[in-house]
């Protein structure tokens, strides 16, 4: 299968008052064309770190290492690690492109849908015609499946319901043919309903047009509805990949199992809470930063960080017990 997206050992440092942290560590992860990657994990885990990372979008000061390689099917490998910012303006938007989390705190409030799409043309082909433009502005509507398109090219973000906001930034991102799509969270803020269209959206588009999709989520329901392969983090690192099904269902990480033990299920059982919180990036144990919450901890977790092991192939998890 050809890899799109690979990051090898891709480190985010951060400078703060007490040092630099690391909220993205050592992260090594493959996504192909037509594949979906759940990213999973608590708030504070680094998920959307990563993700502004993929896009160049990273606080002024933020350190970047390892290696991280974009691949376009007609073109020689990208080092996204060594991109000026204006090699990553002809890139993010267009290449990689992004769903942010909430559509209302993303799109203008002042100028009207059709125009915000548009503009994301524009941005990468300045030269586009007005014909060309509004035919790939209507394509891009009907792509995201909004009803009544020209009608709603009209109107402004305040006059359309949270799930028509959010395919309006779906169709955003798809209208310069991006290769790779980020979606952080894209369906936190929608009632259920909704929340299915929009995942059977993203699943189709990403069939239709051979889409790589990065879906960020802390929702084990959500991605298992919609990955191929999960990755869970927790403090900046991936402790456990795999398939969706096999993580799911032979989890190989303790952290992955409190997961699975605290989400509610059709089943009338009790919900199990992983005791304590995410530690702080800057206190940090020296060994297993689960460690401290976890039931299986032994002497040799506070030693040193465990090593990402691989059982099978396809499926491994950073933990002494595997």
């Amino acid at each position: 299968m050809t890899t799109l997206l690979e990051l090898r050992s891709f480190t985010v440092e951060l400078p703060t008052a007490v040092g630099w942290v690391r909220p993205v560590n050592e992260i090594s992860l493959k996504i192909a064309p037509g594949e979906t990657l759940g990213l999973v994990g608590e708030s504070g885990s680094g998920k959307t770190m990563l993700s502004l990372a993929l896009m160049g979008l990273l606080p002024a000061g933020a350190r970047v290492s390892g290696q991280a390689t974009f691949a376009l099917l007609n073109g020689a490998p990208r080092f996204l690690t060594a991109l000026s910012e204006k090699d990553w303006r002809r890139l993010r938007g267009h290449d990689i492109a992004m769903i942010f989390q909430e559509p209302m705190t993303s799109l203008n409030p002042v100028m009207r849908i059709g125009a915000q799409i548009e503009e994301a043309i524009l941005a990468h082909e300045p030269e586009t015609s007005r014909d060309t433009l509004r035919s790939r502005l209507l394509t891009a509507m009907n792509q995201a499946s909004i009803p009544d398109p020209m009608v709603r090219a009209g109107q402004f973000p305040h006059q359309l319901s949270g799930g028509l906001r959010q395919r309006a930034m779906i169709a955003m991102a798809l209208a310069p043919a991006p290769k790779l799509l980020i979606a952080d969270e894209p369906t936190t803020a929608l009632d259920v309903t909704v929340q299915k269209q929009i995942l059977d959206l993203l699943d189709r588009l990403r069939h239709e047009l051979e889409l790589a999709l990065l879906f960020i989520t802390h929702d084990l329901g959500v991605v298992a509805r919609v990955a191929d392969r999960i990755a869970v983090m927790y403090a900046g690192r991936v402790v456990e990949e795999g398939p969706t099904q096999k993580v799911l269902t032979e989890p190989q990480h303790p952290y992955t199992r409190g997961l699975l033990e605290a989400s509610p299920t059709l089943e009338r059982r009790p919900l199990l809470p992983i005791p304590g919180s995410v530690p702080q990036l800057t206190q940090l144990p020296s060994g297993c930063a689960f460690g401290p919450r976890c039931a299986f901890h032994r002497e040799e977790c506070d030693v040193a960080v465990p090593e990402f092991r691989r059982p099978q192939p396809d499926h491994g998890a950073r933990c002494v017990l595997v």
